[in-house]
C-alpha cells in the first residue's frame, strides 16, 4: 500500500475560481518517502498580495512556470492507484480532483487527512493545525506555507500517525463505506454517528460553539451527510467545512414542523452561512386610506418602513387576486383601486373614457366607503382560523400548529395523555410563536394538500371547539 502524500498553495480558497501556485507530491510506501515531485505553477491569474504575503509566491516567481495542464498526466500518474494523503485532505484534493478534470483526468481514490487522523491517535492536543501539530509532537518543520516543506512535515507526522496507530484507525477510515474522510476535518465523528433518521432542526457550530448554520430535515443524518460529500468547488465550501466543530439537532415531529423552526432560529440565530431565509417576510401590502375626494380607496403597494398595511402578501400577484375578488364581491371600483379603469365608464359615459367618470358619478362618497368598509371587515374576517394536527415526536404525542386570523399564533406537542377538554387548553400548552408570511404560506400549503389533519376553529371565536373534531 502507497501514499501520496500532497499538499497545494493557491490563489485562494476555491477550486473554479482560484489557481494553484504550487504543488508537491511525496510517495510514501509505509516505511519512508520514496519518490518527490515539487514544482510552482503558473495560475494564469493575478496572486493576491495577501496570498503573496502568506507564501511568499509572487506573480513575477510562477511567470516562466509550467500550467497545470502541462504537468497533469504527471501529477494523475503519481496519484492514480495510491491512498490521497494530506492535512484538511479535502481542500487540497478538490483543488486538484478539478483542475485534472479540466485536462480530461477522472481521479478517484482513497483519502487520508491527518487531521483528523491526529484527532483519534493524539487526542486532547490544543491544536490541529499543522504547525502547532508539528510543535507539540517535535516535528520539525520548515519552508512553512510552502508545498514542499508542508508536504515534508506532513509526511513525518505520517510516519509517526502510522507507528502510533495501535488501535487500527487508518485501516478503519481506509474501509469502503466508512464515510470517515468526507466528514469536516475538525468535527467527531460521534456527532455526526449520533445523529437519528428522523425530521428535525440542525445546528453546525464553530469552535466557540457558536451556531454557523442551520438546516431542516426529514432524514437528519441524511441530509447532514449530504453537506460533506462530493467536491463541489464553488465559493466558501472549504472555509465553511473547517469551520463545523459540532453538530446539535432538535427532533420534530413533522417535516413541517422542521421547516417552521429552521425559519425561526435563523432569524432567532442570524448564522454566518445561512442565505436563504435572511431575506423580507414579505414584499406587498394591501393600504386604505382616503382621497381628495372624501372617497375610501384600497390598493396594492410596496410595503414601506412605518407604513401600516391592512394585509400582507409575499407576492404581488397573491395582493391583487385578493383586491380583484373584494372588487367582484363588494361592487368596488377598480379605477379607485388602481386596477384599471372602471367597466360603467365606457357603458354610461361612452363620451369620457378619461377615467373621470365611472360608478362613482352615481354613487356618494359615503354610500362608496360604506362598501369599502364592508369589504375589510369580511377580509379581516375571513381569514383562516385552524390547528393543524399532525404526528409527534414519539407515540404517545401529536404536533400541533396554531393559526389564528391568518396568522401562525403557537405550535408545539401535545401529550395524548393530557387532559386537554377544549382549545383554549391546547393553546395554553403550546409554545408561542409570530409567524412570517413565508411561514403561513407553507401552513397554508400544507393545509390544504392534507385537509384531513385540518381542525377548524371558530372564526368568531378562537377557543370555541368545534362539533366535527375533538383535540386529542
Amino acid at each position: 500500500m502507497e501514499y501520496a502524500i500532497v499538499d497545494i498553495e493557491t490563489t485562494g480558497g476555491y477550486a473554479s475560481g482560484c489557481g494553484i501556485t504550487e504543488i508537491a507530491i511525496l510517495i510514501h510506501d509505509g516505511q519512508s518517502v520514496i519518490e518527490r515531485f515539487e514544482t510552482l505553477i503558473n495560475p494564469l491569474c493575478h496572486i493576491p498580495t495577501y496570498i503573496q504575503a502568506l507564501t511568499g509566491i509572487n506573480d513575477a516567481m510562477v511567470a516562466d512556470s509550467p500550467e497545470f495542464s502541462e504537468i497533469a498526466e504527471q501529477v494523475y500518474r503519481m496519484l492514480v492507484g495510491r491512498i490521497f494523503v494530506a492535512h484538511h485532505v479535502n481542500f487540497d484534493f478538490s483543488f486538484v480532483k478539478h483542475f485534472l478534470q479540466l485536462e480530461g483526468y477522472d481521479l478517484n481514490v482513497p483519502k487520508l487527512c491527518t487531521v483528523r487522523l491526529s484527532r483519534k491517535i493524539r487526542p486532547g492536543l490544543r491544536s490541529y493545525s499543522l504547525g502547532r501539530l508539528c510543535e507539540a509532537l517535535q516535528i520539525p518543520i520548515s519552508n512553512r506555507h510552502r508545498a514542499g516543506g508542508d508536504a515534508e512535515a506532513t509526511a513525518v507526522l505520517f510516519s509517526h500517525l502510522l507507528a502510533w496507530d495501535q488501535d487500527g484507525w487508518i485501516p478503519a477510515m481506509l474501509k469502503k463505506g466508512s464515510g470517515e474522510q468526507m466528514l469536516p476535518p475538525n468535527l467527531p465523528r460521534e456527532d455526526f454517528e449520533a445523529l437519528p433518521r428522523v425530521p428535525g432542526v440542525y445546528y453546525f457550530r464553530d469552535r466557540s460553539g457558536t451556531p454557523v448554520y442551520v438546516g431542516k430535515a426529514k432524514n437528519l443524518r441524511k441530509r447532514v451527510a449530504s453537506h460533506f460529500t462530493g467536491h463541489n468547488p464553488n465559493p466558501q465550501r472549504q472555509q465553511f467545512l473547517r469551520s463545523i466543530y459540532s453538530i446539535t439537532y432538535e427532533r420534530c415531529g413533522t417535516e413541517l414542523m422542521a421547516l417552521l423552526l429552521e425559519t425561526i432560529e435563523i432569524k432567532r440565530l442570524w448564522p454566518v452561512y445561512n442565505r436563504a431565509m435572511k431575506r423580507p417576510e414579505a414584499s406587498f401590502g394591501l393600504y386604505a386610506y382616503e382621497d381628495l375626494n372624501g372617497y375610501l380607496r384600497v390598493v396594492i403597494g410596496r410595503l414601506i418602513k412605518g407604513s401600516v398595511a391592512v394585509h400582507k402578501f409575499y407576492r404581488r400577484a397573491e395582493g391583487i387576486n385578493c383586491l380583484y375578488k373584494l372588487v367582484r364581491m363588494f361592487g368596488l371600483c377598480p379605477r379607485l383601486c388602481m386596477l384599471g379603469t372602471c367597466a360603467e365608464a365606457s357603458v354610461e359615459h361612452p363620451a369620457q373614457t378619461d377615467g373621470n367618470r365611472c360608478c362613482t358619478a352615481r354613487l356618494p362618497a359615503e354610500s362608496y366607503n360604506a362598501r369599502v368598509r364592508d369589504a375589510l371587515q369580511y377580509l379581516e374576517a375571513h381569514l383562516p382560523s385552524f390547528a393543524i394536527v399532525d404526528k409527534g415526536r414519539a407515540e404517545d404525542e401529536q404536533s400541533c400548529i396554531w393559526v389564528e386570523n391568518g396568522c401562525l399564533r403557537a405550535m408545539g406537542y401535545i401529550s395524548l395523555y393530557a387532559d386537554l377538554q377544549v382549545p383554549a387548553d391546547v393553546l395554553e400548552s403550546l409554545t408561542p410563536y409570530h409567524g412570517n408570511h413565508y411561514m403561513v404560506q407553507m401552513i397554508n400549503d400544507y393545509a390544504a394538500r392534507h385537509p384531513e389533519k385540518v381542525i377548524q376553529l371558530g372564526s368568531e371565536n378562537t377557543h370555541a371547539q368545534t362539533p366535527d373534531h375533538t383535540f386529542p
